[in-house]
């Protein structure tokens, strides 16, 4: 069977909706008034920045995961020093969360059977396990790599190496990745020298210039795009 790597994050599932819901609960757990529309675009600006420097290996996932929420509290004179017990709630409250991208659950339903498909998330072990769990991937998928418990993060080819170990085979013209980033999916792609395909719904330019395979806007695409790769 030819093997889909899917991203879940901004790939199958709306990761930006899910987020917004996560920090309003939280604000209103921890008795914080309401977040304008200014600092949830903040908190994502930070939050996105946290991640891209995990992903070149310049910090450790808890230096993102607490000090993301250091620096947005630092920036609105919130008391930073909730920032560990806030985090482990923004873990709880994202994995409560899964909304699915236009024509994601349709297209992995399709899919099923057909190819083996397996999820492999940069995402936190406590979120993604919840959304995992609750939109239902988990019965589709045949297994998910999380990178906390992997103990590397996409694009490292450690990671790669790993799934491709417990997947079983390392014929990688089997394989094809599929997601929305370019600094963690396609570039971990490219260097594990499988075949990549970037969901691009907004049109955002390849800013790395990367030699990526395929380049799609909607899921939707996925199905004939699949059927001709592993043709």
């Amino acid at each position: 069977m030819k093997k889909i790597l899917w991203d879940i994050d901004g790939t199958l599932l709306n990761f930006d909706l899910a987020e917004t819901r996560a920090i309003f609960a939280c604000f209103d757990i921890y008795s914080l008034d309401k977040p304008s529309d200014e600092m949830i675009k903040t908190y994502k600006l930070i939050n996105k920045s946290y991640w891209e420097r995990l992903e070149r290996g310049e910090v450790s996932r808890e230096q993102v995961l607490v000090g993301r929420f250091e620096n947005f509290f630092a920036d609105y004179g919130i008391d930073e020093s909730i920032a560990i017990d806030f985090n482990k709630t923004y873990q709880e409250e994202l994995g409560k969360t899964y909304v699915f991208n236009p024509y994601g659950k349709e297209i992995i339903e399709k899919l099923h059977g057909k190819y083996d498909q397996y999820a492999v998330t940069n995402g936190s072990l406590t979120a993604q396990r919840g959304k995992l769990d609750g939109s239902g991937l988990n019965k589709i998928f045949i297994k998910s790599f999380i990178s906390e418990l992997v103990g590397y993060e996409k694009p490292d080819e450690r990671f790669f190496d790993y799934v491709f170990d417990h997947i079983g085979s390392r014929n990688l013209d089997d394989y094809v990745i599929i997601g929305d980033s370019l600094t963690s999916d396609m570039l971990g792609g490219i260097r594990s020298k499988i075949k990549t395909v970037w969901f691009n719904p907004n049109a955002l330019e390849n800013t790395l210039n990367l030699d990526i395979d395929y380049e799609i806007r909607s899921l939707k695409e996925v199905d004939v795009l699949i059927d001709k790769i592993f043709a």
